[in-house]
């Protein structure tokens, strides 16, 4: 099993009231599957989508990812974690300003020590699958929204993750780039990475061939279209 959450909460003070953004989840995601999470503002989507990335630990529960408890795990093993087996990709595209597409791109193989003759080959291979070698040199301020995502997309996915997580992905792109960019994704999964995708647009959350809908910190419904 890819993931598998057991009664994981989150709660955090707001001036003198606890607000309990999670509460109980289980939840198991195998190997490969294709998840839209869905639900209103304030229902824990994003809060279990930051669980799910590591980048936010739970009050209390168990989160085992690839087998491997993670609530116990020291903020260093916890940063490996996500260099090396999950990529993020954000409503705000989250580019360097200065940097390049092939440089943005590049960054987590830089971070991760990557030797430069494979980063090169690397970065070339992404920017090809991704149509943006002829943009390589551009600032993100010389692209489109769309090919700003896709630079995002290729900087979550050149260190080859497991687990691809998408909050909003499309919420900043016209009707034309949001459809390329999920269809990207949707490629993606199909080459076997595991794909959570946090939406507010039921039309997108509807092609995933799995939807779970979040109300009030808790899975209401868990369904798998036949």
């Amino acid at each position: 099993m890819m993931i598998a959450l057991r009664q994981v909460a989150r709660h955090f003070r707001v001036g003198d009231e606890t607000v309990h953004a999670l509460a109980g989840i289980d939840l198991d995601i195998p190997a490969g599957d294709y998840l839209s999470v869905m639900g209103p503002s304030g229902s824990g989507k994003s809060t279990l989508l930051n669980v799910l990335g590591l980048l936010d630990r739970p009050s209390s529960g168990s989160y085992r990812l690839e087998g491997s408890e993670t609530t116990t795990l020291s903020e260093e093993a916890r940063a490996r974690i996500r260099r090396e087996r999950i990529g993020f990709v954000f409503q705000a595209f989250h580019l360097i300003g200065r940097l390049s597409a092939a440089e943005n791109i590049a960054l987590p193989l830089v971070l991760g020590g990557v030797p430069p003759e494979e980063r090169r080959q690397r970065v070339a291979e992404v920017l090809s699958a991704l149509d943006l070698a002829d943009r390589a040199d551009h600032l993100p301020e010389q692209l489109s929204g769309g090919q700003r995502q896709r630079v995002a997309i290729g900087r979550a996915v050149v260190m080859r993750p497991a687990l691809l997580l998408a909050d909003e992905p499309t919420g900043n792109l016209d009707q034309r780039a949001g459809a390329e960019v999920i269809a990207l994704l949707e490629h993606l999964n199909a080459e076997g990475i595991t794909l959570v995708v946090v939406t507010h647009d039921a039309a997108i959350g509807e092609r995933a061939r799995r939807r779970v809908r979040m109300l009030d910190g808790r899975i209401h419904s868990d369904h798998a279209p036949t």
